[in-house]
Parts: C-alpha cells; structure tokens; sequence
C-alpha cells in the first residue's frame, strides 16, 4: 500500500505532515503516541514512515530501534527541531533513509519521497488474463460503479484500485485507501467516519475520517472481510445514504465518494459462515473482478521481474540484470506469495549480488530443502546452516541477513549467540 505513517506528539506539525503527504498522493495516517504506533499498527502495511525524534515516552530513535527489532524494513524518513550528529549517526546505524532539521518546506519533503518511491503505476501485463483485467478496469473507471476486487494476496489488488481511480473521472481528487485488517475496531470506527473533539478519551480535536477526506474521490477499503460486523452496518447506511456520522457527533455529513473494495477471502462463503452480512455483500459486490495468482499467469513473471529491477537499478545505482539460470529458475518457482513475494525475492538478490547479475545459487531459500532433505539431518542443523549461508553472503550484515531469513535481528542475535557463531 502507497501509505505513509507519521510520529510527532506536536499536533500542529503531525496534522501539517499528514495533509503535505495527502497532497502528494499517499494514504496519510498521523499518530502522536509511539506505543500506540507499535501497538496498534500493522507497519508492514506502510510504504514509508517519518517519525520526529523529541517525544515523551519514547523517542523517535528508540522508535525506530524497536521497529527494526521487528524485522519491520519500512524506510523511515527522522525529522527534529534539536538536531545533533549523536542522533543523526545512531538513526543512520538503524536504517533511517535520512534525518531532516525543522523547519523544512513540502517540496523538500517532496523531492526525498520521490527520490525514495518514484510515482510509477506498475503496471505489468504480459499474460492474456492481466491484459483483460486492465481493459475492464478502464471501462468500468468511466463509471461510479462499486468494485470488489477479490484474488490471493499479494496478486495486485491495489495496482488495479489505483489504476481504475486514474482512469476515471474523480482522478483529480482523492484516492484515499485505509486497510481495514490493519488496525482494531475501535480505531477503525474512527479512521473510516472521523470523530468529534471529547468524543472519546484522548479525542483532544476534531478529527476527519477517511470517508471526508475521500471526498468527490476513491476510498479503498482494503481487506474489507476483516471488518467488524458493528461496523459492517455502519458502511452499510453509508452505501445508502451517501453520509457518515461522525463518533460523537449529532448530525450526518454527506459525502461523495466512490468505493473500491478488495479481499483475499470468499466472501460468499463468509455470508454463509455468519462472519460478513449479505446486503453489505451485495452493495460491494455490484463489478467483482478476480486478480489470478501469478502461478496462473506466468508469462508476467519476467517481466515483472525485470521491471522491479529497474527500479531498484535506479535507487542502488547500479545495473541490475537477470542470468538465463535465473529466468528459468523463476518460471519454475511456485510463488505462493504471488507478486509481492517475487518484489521481495528480486530486491533480495540486489542486495546480495556483487556484479549486479542475478543467478539462482544466490538464493539462500533453497537451503532448507537441501538441509532437511538431501542431507538428512536434524532441524537445527539446518536452521544453523541456514544462518551460516545467510551471513556470509551479507558479509556479515545481521541486518540484512535478518531480512533475508524472514526474522527480527533480535531473533538472529540470540540464534548467533545460541550457535557460537560470532566470528562469522
């Protein structure tokens, strides 16, 4: 998700960053706790993070320590009003992107987030399937009509959200998507429909929600099964009578908004199980389209490939390419995890790869099969030999290591320490 999150307990700031990120196309979220953010919050679900570093509780660098002990990668953006080399230095060491004084303009702000996430649609479409998904998708963007994209995740369902709300007639105005898997109910309720000054403890202002700044746009509700049944209703009436009520407040707003909704599951088969109510069903399911998993449609898988090489050719500045093995070892994979597994795989390998070509042995992935299976031996042999593997093609890099295993660098720290596998 093309989503930004924001840190500052001062509100006047938080709110200012959050509506400059608006304008420059992203999903704004704006906290002022960091417990809450490592609480409450799916950071995965973030395309990048901008944290202040004077706050109480906890500061922004002990925010991102924690973040990263995660094993959370999200490029974080530290901005102060007190800067010093000490905490610039240690905000570098974790993995910031970059560390900005107060006060700073939009477009400086601007210029660093596409410098970070160049605004390209991604859109790849090779496969006979891929390339009818995005005919209909131009057709019906002409339309106000409501679209449930379904498929597995990780296939693309945004891309073709973002893609429908470029195409269509509210282009200019706001594409605002919030996933509703993401966060509880309780914030959830707050996010979609906003809340009044005092409605609740902590509400110290009045506070839009995502249906009022998606205004005369497109409001994404992503993952729209996890939504609560309570709420259900709620985005039922607002299907209906085109308005929202705000948490505490004593009258209803109109608004005009056009809804997108996407889902991994059957949401059919959910109506039947009680989890999802029918008439909301069949609001959101007025245009169904199905995303193919990437395993249906592997003439794509090169291509996207080599399209995310690209881009990552551009941010590493380095050429990027892909070996004939490597071709072939990707048409062979299964890719559960469908494009956003094979995104991930391809900036793996930039990571780990020396001359800037891309080959299978590279992958440390294949290991565990080796380990367990050709050789025979116990699990944590494996796992051990796993981490050997991992670190050496890092160098020795834990972070990077970390997110080449799938853990926390905590969890790889204590697995050095449970090895003996410090001078490696």
């Amino acid at each position: 998700m093309k989503s930004v999150l924001i840190i500052d307990d001062e509100p006047d700031m938080g709110f200012a960053l959050k509506e400059g990120m608006t304008r420059l196309g992203f999903n704004a979220e704006y906290c002022r706790d960091p417990l809450q953010v490592l609480s409450n919050f799916n950071l995965n679900g973030f395309s990048l993070i901008i944290t202040d570093v004077k706050m109480p509780k906890m500061d922004g660098i002990q925010l991102l320590a924690e973040i990263r002990k995660k094993g959370i990668f999200t490029p974080v953006i530290v901005i102060t009003g007190y800067g010093n080399i000490q905490d610039a230095v240690q905000a570098m060491k974790l993995g910031a992107v970059d560390y900005i004084m107060k006060p700073f303009s939009i477009d400086t702000l601007k210029t660093l987030v596409q410098r970070l996430m160049p605004d390209e649609e991604g859109i790849v479409a090779q496969s006979k399937e891929m390339r009818r998904i995005f005919e209909i998708a131009r057709e019906i963007a002409k339309t106000d009509i409501t679209v449930l994209i379904t498929g597995e995740s990780g296939v693309g369902k945004e891309v073709i959200a973002r893609y429908i709300h470029k195409h269509s007639t509210r282009a200019n105005n706001p594409f605002v998507a919030i996933n509703c898997a993401a966060i509880t109910e309780t914030l959830l309720e707050a996010e979609l429909f906003g809340h009044e000054k005092g409605a609740f403890t902590g509400a110290t202002e009045r506070k839009l929600g995502k249906f009022e700044l998606a205004n005369k746009g497109t409001i994404l509700l992503d993952e729209i099964s996890e939504m609560a049944f309570r709420l259900q209703a709620k985005l039922l009436r607002v299907i209906q009578e085109k308005e929202i009520d705000r948490v505490g407040g004593t009258k209803p707003i109109k608004v005009d908004v056009r809804i997108i909704a996407t889902t991994n599951r059957d949401l059919a088969e959910e109506v039947k199980k009680g989890n999802f109510r029918e008439d909301l069903f069949y609001r959101i399911n007025v245009f169904p389209l199905r995303i193919p998993p990437l395993r249906e449609r592997i003439e794509d898988i090169i291509p996207l490939a080599e399209f995310f090489l690209k881009r990552l050719s551009n941010k590493m500045s380095k050429e990027l390419t892909l070996s004939p093995e490597m071709k072939k070892y990707l048409l062979e994979k299964s890719w559960p995890g469908n494009v956003r597994e094979l995104e991930n795989f391809i900036y793996r390998l930039s990571v780990l790869s020396q001359d800037g070509i891309l080959r299978p042995q590279e992958d440390v992935v294949p290991l565990m099969e080796e380990n367990k299976i050709i050789k025979g031996g116990k699990i944590k042999d494996a796992e051990r030999d796993l981490i050997i593997e991992a670190l050496k093609k890092t160098q020795g890099n834990r972070t990077k290591a970390a997110k080449i295993l799938g853990i926390s660098v905590r969890t790889l720290r204590n697995k050095i320490k449970e090895f003996d596998l410090k001078d490696i």
